[in-house]
């Protein structure tokens, strides 16, 4: 039986030319062999490696260029293993940053301590409602997505963490407005990406294209904008993930649309514009 440094070793011969990266391997050998992080390969290096003919089947998707979070069915957001397969996005490292800048920023204009009504637009995996429940349990979350699949997958993860979060299908503020809801705080990471050139080639294959393109005839920040009103009984904080190509359209988009309110472009850590923040009075 081999080692697990030798699969490993042999494993990252293979894939160099592929763009495996070793990363993507201690998480694959990790989650085969039932460690609990993928650091734990290397302690165990000189272990046999007992799931071979496992991690060869999956090995084999993975130089098919199949995310590794799809072949787990799983990925780490905010330190919560969160399960993805391709019905939802995989969460991104700049959507863990909204939900950091969204629980700093939330004690300029509310108590985070008070029942607040968050709706949270797109939700995908649900890895923003899970990690705003841990962070906020007082919090009232409704996640919604225009996409039965990806509201399977959510409820999946509500289930696992225990966090009550209600769920809703519809496109943008459609659903809060037919349930008469009244909220203090929306937060989305809606398909926001231009040009699909700059997209790797992997999240192409095998991503939802419907959570990654903006259609610019069919926004979901302009319809929120755009129906603000409806949903708004006092205060209302907004918190968006956006493309960095995006400021001027939305800087438009709030002057068409917002009364009475005050925005704030952020940037990612990479420096890239990814955010944008509105409080309407």
């Amino acid at each position: 039986m081999p080692k697990i440094y030798d699969v490993y070793l042999q494993a990252m011969k293979e894939g160099k030319e592929k763009g495996v990266t070793s990363q993507d391997l201690r998480v694959l050998i990790a989650h085969e062999m039932g460690y609990p992080a993928p650091i734990d390969t290397l302690y165990h290096k000189d272990d046999e490696f007992t799931q071979n003919e496992i991690f060869q089947k999956d090995f084999a998707r993975l130089l098919n260029g199949e995310p590794v979070e799809y072949i787990i069915n799983k990925a780490t957001f905010l330190q919560h293993d969160i399960y993805v397969d391709r019905r939802v996005l995989i969460p991104r490292m700049e959507t863990e940053e909204l939900v950091a800048n969204l629980s700093e920023m939330i004690m300029d204009y509310y108590d985070p301590r008070n029942y607040l009504v968050v709706a949270d637009i797109g939700t995908g995996s649900g890895a923003i409602s899970v990690a705003l429940h841990s962070f906020f349990p007082n919090w009232l979350i409704t996640a919604s997505d225009v996409s039965q699949d990806a509201l399977e997958v959510a409820k999946k993860n509500f289930e696992t963490y225990h966090a009550p979060v209600r769920t809703l299908l519809g496109d943008g503020l459609s659903p809060y407005i037919e349930a008469h809801m009244n909220l203090d705080v929306i937060v989305s990471n809606p398909p926001y990406i231009l040009n699909k050139e700059e997209v790797q080639e992997s999240v192409k294959r095998f991503e939802p294209e419907t959570a990654l393109y903006l259609d610019k005839e069919h926004s979901v920040y302009e319809d929120i904008f755009k129906n603000y009103k409806k949903v708004k009984k006092g205060t209302l904080l907004m918190a968006f993930e956006i493309g960095y190509d995006l400021e001027d359209y939305l800087t438009d988009l709030m002057r068409k649309y917002l009364e009475d309110y005050e925005f704030k472009f952020v940037k990612d850590l990479n420096g890239l514009m990814r955010f944008l923040f509105v409080f309407c009075r």
